[in-house]
């Protein structure tokens, strides 16, 4: 079984040696996606976590002045707090390892696999952890072979009701509930908005849980599961950010025992992708106690409502002190 949460508070940098050397951090938010206003908001978060912690941090976006600020001004490391493909499908990653610029997070490798949720599904399911049925496919594929043949094809074999999402992308972007055949054509339209690829899943009903996942430097630990409860019933764009919409409980109310074995799965998850320092998996957990899992995200929100925030407070933690630590480990890795 997976190790849970410590009990101990995580000890940031000794605080005679931040007042003298304060480690410089960069902290990396905004990118031109979808996901920039919340990504904005996790940076500016972030920032503040940080200097509050005796960290000097400042932000900064994914643009043209990146490379050469980072080369005129070093950091010790990086904190990626980018959304959406940006800060998650590894290209930015792989540019700062090209650039010798050390930074909290996955490797680009690991952030490609976890950024493709069909491929993600495949590596999890192949470990054997339990993922709803699943068929993605491309916009040609409809265009080519005739969109209604295919959605036939579909509904035969995954039943309904459907999750509709786009095979890569955050913040439940073109998620929808599909409950009737006459309305999945139009959630695949809408969903080929943010992509060319769309997942249709099973959809599974329980409790959808947010599992955070941090590594300190003694190996990948969860944190307490937190529940999330949907006024609509969907977790889609609108419930995540829009206030009221959404209940969250940290931490979940479900038994010891299945408490234990979402940490296990998400910890799993953690490894079996080659994901580092911190993550947090979506997982729906049924009546019966099985854990399902529906994704990963290798940068997590981080603005004042997120759920990897809620983990950390629920934990005991203060989460400017992980960050921190997060961020010295990465800082003495270049040394």
């Amino acid at each position: 079984m997976s190790e849970t949460a410590p009990t101990a508070e995580p000890t940031a940098e000794p605080a005679a040696a931040q007042e003298q050397h304060p480690l410089r951090a960069v902290v990396l938010a905004g990118g031109l996606t979808f996901e920039r206003e919340v990504s904005l908001s996790s940076g500016t978060q972030v920032v503040e976590e940080l200097t509050r912690a005796g960290l000097d941090a400042e932000l900064r976006d994914a643009d043209a002045e990146l490379l050469p600020g980072l080369a005129a001004a070093p950091a010790d490391a990086v904190f990626i707090a980018l959304h959406g493909a940006t800060g998650e499908d590894g290209a930015l990653r792989a540019v700062l390892d090209l650039a010798g610029v050390p930074y909290v997070g996955s490797p680009a490798a690991a952030c490609r696999l976890a950024w493709d949720k069909p491929a993600a599904k495949s590596v999890v399911r192949t470990a054997g952890l339990t993922t709803p049925d699943w068929v993605a496919l491309p916009h040609s594929t409809f265009r080519e072979l005739g969109a209604g043949a295919v959605l036939d094809l579909m509904v035969a074999r995954l039943g309904l009701p459907l999750m509709v999402k786009p095979a890569s992308g955050g913040s439940a972007l073109g998620v929808q509930k599909i409950s009737r055949v006459e309305d999945l054509p139009a959630a695949m339209v809408s969903c080929f908005a943010y992509g060319d690829t769309v997942m249709v899943e099973r959809y599974v009903e329980g409790v959808e849980v947010a599992l955070a996942v941090v590594d300190l430097g003694e190996g990948p630990v969860a944190l307490p599961a937190v529940e999330i409860e949907p006024e609509s019933g969907v977790f889609d764009y609108s419930s995540r950010y829009s206030p009221g919409l959404t209940e969250y409980h940290a931490p979940a109310r479900i038994p010891d025992d299945v408490a234990a074995r979402a940490a296990d799965v998400a910890v799993r998850v953690h490894e079996v992708l080659g994901l580092a320092d911190l993550s947090r998996t979506d997982a729906i957990i049924t009546p019966a106690g099985e854990v399902h899992f529906l994704e990963v995200n290798v940068s997590p929100g981080l603005t004042e409502t997120s759920m990897f925030p809620m983990a950390v407070e629920a934990a005991g933690y203060d989460l400017g002190t992980v960050l921190g630590r997060l961020l010295a480990r990465r800082a003495e890795s270049r040394r």
